[in-house]
């Protein structure tokens, strides 16, 4: 009975004080309704504001933005306003003593409310996140994943971090929500065995009763790492499935971006994919949502849903209020499915014209020029040229590359227009060179330099600021570390320059500090020594040394990169036994098989033919290793796909040597070697290096194998006595370095390979042939007796 008196008088005592000190500011954000009262209430109470009403008022404004489309969301209201900048301003004072929970939540939302990554804010938060980490539960752990997967820091070291975490306590995690979260977080830096606990867990957790939300990301995680879990997928489907019908414009076109990894799918699933999608694009009236569905559903939309989404958006307010991007998003994917509707494609093109007259973003702008660039018309008007000119000074290194790659395209096009067209086109060409040169000057950082370089490809690059470029490298030289050698590796190789003052700096570095190197990072620095035919002392003992590195980290590399990795090896004339019968054991090939299906076709194609040139690479310089050549399905398959033709150079190349031969019966064409290497031309000289006639060896050497046949020479087919039977190659720009006269590895490889057959190669270097020496058939034909006569001799 006392007892229960004094809780009594306890809870009397504490609802009394608690109604004496009730927090009124507090009150008052809680009945907030809307961002602009929300932000006036601070306004009023500057003073008052505490760290617990800072991160509340953060986290409503995102809330009352969460539910809304797109276009209607107050984000550039709330950016601007300045007592959203007071809420900044007293958070950033105030984030250390802010708990685990809400600083992650105050991360959370300060990113989707769009606050720039680089904002101190932002910084200050991560840098104290980072500090607590170890500290974080994991509900904790994954939300900040997240937060750091939205700000593209998925392969930093603080994510690095994050992956040791999840591997020490991943038995910890009950929450299916927390982990596929933290599982597309890592995806990028996970194991191969952290990637396959993952994987069990998730199968583990994931049940009928399981969200959309949930599945989706275990789809996402197991498309990210090239892994097929088919228990685990059926599942995913299923839910999915169960869900569709409640998925909005987001969800589905997630799935429908997903849409191709999921082989394994039943007709209905698929069928309840597209219906859906159908529904959503009658029902939709907001254009952002238009755009996305549209671009996510490319790659699967037949003709009846393209139309319907014409029909819809062609309506000219909704195409009127989409943003610069969205439009071009638009008429991209458009492009990519050769759409045609010149009605339509008139609307587009004049939306894009008002809106570049409004716009002042430069990637807006870029973005809409390479849009109306894909566009039929090739009509370039004079306002389109100086809205690029004015922000031409303010665009980063891939920009200018999008513009030069368009303002080409135009000038390709434009056959009406002519001069005074052109010669705006020349003029802005030459005001982008020379801001790609500005900016080249400015730059005296050799990470900066390759990070603005690393996405800009081209003709316009490669032809105009590439020796520029490579100039800067060597002043550079002593800042080339081992953090920057794979980005510098994949550098120098897309601009296929051989350089080999650099390259002797990647190996010399990547020898001293090979112990720091990432098993990732080996294929970058491997590949420019690989695929540009450089060799030296210093560069066979780096080889050596990755070798032994890869063969320790062998389970760090997924079926396909490893074969990756073991045929660059090859192509550099390296055959570690080790690799080699690994690759080639049956439980590999498996396990590669398994992953092959998981990818797009085009990939697909792109490993299955590396494993093909590796297993010939084996088989012709490793015979001793008994190999078997499994891929003469594959290249007969193959044969029959290539448009084999003859091009003006090799036609006219074929009738000379016609001539120099003694006609057309002393010459084949197009012809297939064993492991099915195609040659330009193929002829036969006896032992006094007399050319021979096919008609008279026909008994000896089987029918004549003609363009387009996929019948290899049997190359024991026997020849009189001291005759060689000779390849011959034109060889285009493709086969050389960009600034020497020096063999890619592939052509260095197949007449290796080719000499190893028995054949005598004979190589026509396009530089040669189409020299100022060489402008008449006499001047040819002197050529080709001193190519084949006398260099077989």
């Amino acid at each position: 009975m006392f007892r229960l008196r004094g809780v009594s008088s306890f809870l009397r005592r504490c609802l009394h004080v608690g109604t004496a000190n009730r927090d009124k500011v507090l009150e008052q954000l809680q009945v907030c309704s809307a961002e602009k009262q929300l932000l006036e209430l601070v306004g009023k109470n500057r003073t008052k504001l505490t760290r617990d009403h800072v991160c509340l008022a953060i986290g409503m404004l995102w809330d009352f933005q969460r539910d809304r489309l797109h276009y209607q969301r107050n984000l550039k209201y709330i950016s601007g306003h300045p007592e959203f900048l007071t809420l900044r301003v007293l958070a950033e004072n105030r984030v250390t003593m802010i708990d685990d929970v809400m600083l992650v939540d105050m991360l959370y939302s300060l990113i989707r409310l769009k606050l720039e990554p680089h904002n101190s804010l932002i910084q200050q938060l991560i840098s104290e996140g980072w500090r607590r980490l170890d500290g974080f539960s994991m509900p904790c752990l994954s939300k900040f994943a997240i937060c750091l997967t939205d700000l593209h820091h998925q392969q930093s070291p603080l994510m690095g971090q994050i992956v040791s975490i999840l591997s020490q306590r991943l038995s910890s995690i009950d929450d299916t929500r927390v982990l596929t979260t933290l599982m597309i977080s890592v995806a990028q830096l996970a194991s191969p065995r952290l990637q396959d606990a993952l994987i069990i867990k998730a199968d583990q957790f994931l049940d009928s009763a399981s969200s959309f939300n949930d599945s989706r990301r275990v789809v996402q995680f197991l498309r990210s790492i090239r892994k097929v879990h088919r228990p685990l997928l059926e599942k995913c489907n299923k839910i999915i499935l169960h869900n569709i019908h409640t998925m909005g414009v987001d969800d589905i076109s997630i799935i429908a971006g997903m849409y191709l990894f999921l082989q394994i799918s039943t007709f209905d699933f698929k069928l309840a994919i597209k219906k859906r999608l159908v529904e959503l694009i009658d029902s939709c009236n907001d254009p952002v949502s238009f755009t996305k569905l549209f671009v996510s559903l490319a790659p699967i939309a037949n003709e009846e849903m393209i139309e319907r989404f014409v029909l819809v958006s062609a309506i000219e307010p909704n195409l009127l209020i989409c943003r610069p991007i969205e439009v071009a998003r638009l008429t991209q994917s458009l492009y990519h499915l050769h759409y045609k509707n010149p009605e339509f494609f008139r609307k587009l093109r004049q939306v894009k014209i008002n809106l570049l007259g409004r716009t002042v973003l430069p990637y807006e702008v870029i973005a809409i020029i390479r849009a109306l660039s894909l566009m039929p018309s090739s009509r370039l008007e004079e306002d389109v040229i100086k809205r690029v000119e004015a922000v031409v000074s303010q665009c980063s290194f891939t920009n200018l590359n999008t513009v030069a790659f368009a303002i080409g395209k135009w000038v390709r096009k434009d056959e009406s227009h002519g001069i005074s067209a052109c010669s705006s086109c020349v003029s802005l060409l030459q005001n982008i060179t020379h801001c790609g040169l500005k900016k080249l000057q400015a730059i005296d950082r050799l990470d900066l330099l390759l990070d603005e370089v690393k996405l800009t490809l081209g003709h316009w690059f490669g032809e105009t600021l590439v020796e520029e470029m490579v100039d800067l490298l060597h002043k550079m030289i002593d800042q080339i570390n081992w953090t920057n050698l794979p980005e510098l590796g994949l550098f120098l190789t897309r601009i296929n320059h051989i350089c080999p003052l650099l390259m002797e700096r990647i190996a010399s570095v990547a020898i001293k500090d090979v112990d720091k190197i990432h098993p990732s990072g080996i294929c970058n620095i491997m590949l420019p020594f690989s695929y540009m035919n450089y060799h030296s002392v210093q560069v066979d003992e780096m080889f050596d040394i990755y070798i032994q590195l890869i063969i320790r980290n062998i389970s760090f590399f997924d079926p396909h990169l490893l074969v990756y990795i073991v045929n660059l090896l090859a192509e550099a004339d390296y055959f570690p036994e080790q690799l080699v019968r690994k690759v080639f054991s049956v439980d590999f090939l498996s396990k590669l098989d398994a992953q092959l299906e998981t990818l797009n076709d085009i990939l697909s194609i792109r490993a299955r033919t590396r494993l093909r040139d590796l297993n010939r690479n084996v088989c012709i310089q490793c015979p001793d290793f008994q190999v078997p050549w499994f891929h003469s399905d594959f290249c007969q398959e193959m044969l029959k796909k290539d448009n084999i033709f003859l091009s003006p150079v090799r036609q006219q190349i074929h009738r000379l040597l016609a001539e120099v031969l003694g006609g057309n019966d002393y010459i084949q064409a197009a012809v297939v070697t064993p492991y099915y290497y195609t040659i330009d031309f193929e002829c036969i000289l006896d032992t006094n290096m007399q050319p021979l006639s096919y008609s008279k060896l026909r008994t000896l050497q089987g029918d004549k194998v003609q363009w387009g046949k996929a019948s290899p020479v049997n190359m024991e087919d026997k020849l009189p006595p001291g005759a060689q039977r000779v390849a011959v190659n034109f060889l285009g720009p493709w086969a050389f370095t960009k600034n020497a006269s020096h063999f890619l590895g592939k052509t260095a490889v197949k007449k290796r390979h080719l000499e190893i057959l028995g054949y005598h190669v004979v190589h026509i270097p396009h530089f040669e042939w189409n020299s100022m020496e060489l402008s008449t058939n006499d001047a040819w034909k002197k050529y080709l007796k001193k190519k084949l006569f006398y260099s077989s001799a």
